[in-house]
Order: structure tokens, then C-alpha cells, then sequence
């Protein structure tokens, strides 16, 4: 079950073409949708958003642009951290309906890594 493994162990397996980033990916949004009612993990699901950077990240490993141990990888991210166009409320009412213009540094750079943000 590549839940249980590291990111750069996922990253491995998805570069020696292993698994997929899309197949790791719909994996992980049934893992979320099958726990997050208990489980309060996530503010956001972008799954319509995850499959879309899945397919590319897939398209471009295929067709030998790797960008390194992060492309393909399916990634959470905490609502602190802005993504540019997606309401983020860092936990406090004072946020609530707030849409940034602009992506938080890490955001910006796990993007570029390549990597695939479910939510």
C-alpha cells in the first residue's frame, strides 16, 4: 500500500515507472474519502484539481521529463498555506471566504517540484 510509504519512496517508484502518479493519487482520495468523516483531516479535498496534475505529472514522466523525487507525489497540505485561487482559513473565522492571488512560497515550489496537492 503506497500510504504506508515515504514520499521519496512513492517519488522511487513512481520514476522507475513502479506506479503512476494517477493510480497513487486515486488511491489517495479513496483513502481520504473512506476515512475523513472520522478522521477531520482535511478542510479541502482538490480532487478534480489532484487528478489534473496527476494526468500531467504521468504525461510528462512518460515522455522523459522528470523533475525530480517529488513529481507525481501525492501531497496534503496544511490550510495555513496559500494556494492561489482556493479559499484557505488557516482555522479562524476572521478567514472565513478568504481566496488568496497568490501561492505561499512552499505551495509555489511543490508545484514546480511537481508534485500533486489533493487538498
Amino acid at each position: 500500500m503506497p500510504h504506508y510509504l515515504s514520499l521519496l519512496a512513492i517519488g522511487e517508484r513512481i520514476r522507475r515507472k513502479e506506479i503512476s502518479p494517477v493510480e497513487v493519487t486515486e488511491g489517495q482520495l479513496k483513502r481520504i474519502e473512506s476515512l475523513d468523516s472520522r478522521l477531520s483531516a482535511f478542510q479541502l479535498v482538490l480532487a478534480d484539481r489532484a487528478r489534473l496534475q496527476a494526468n500531467q505529472a504521468e504525461a510528462e514522466i512518460r515522455s522523459g521529463v522528470y523533475r525530480g523525487p517529488l513529481h507525481g507525489v501525492p501531497i496534503g497540505l496544511k490550510d495555513l498555506l496559500y494556494i492561489k485561487g482556493i479559499t484557505t482559513k488557516g482555522g479562524l473565522k476572521v478567514l472565513s471566504g478568504f481566496v488568496p492571488q497568490y501561492h505561499a512560497t512552499v505551495t509555489a515550489k511543490l508545484e514546480s517540484a511537481g508534485a500533486v496537492i489533493l487538498g
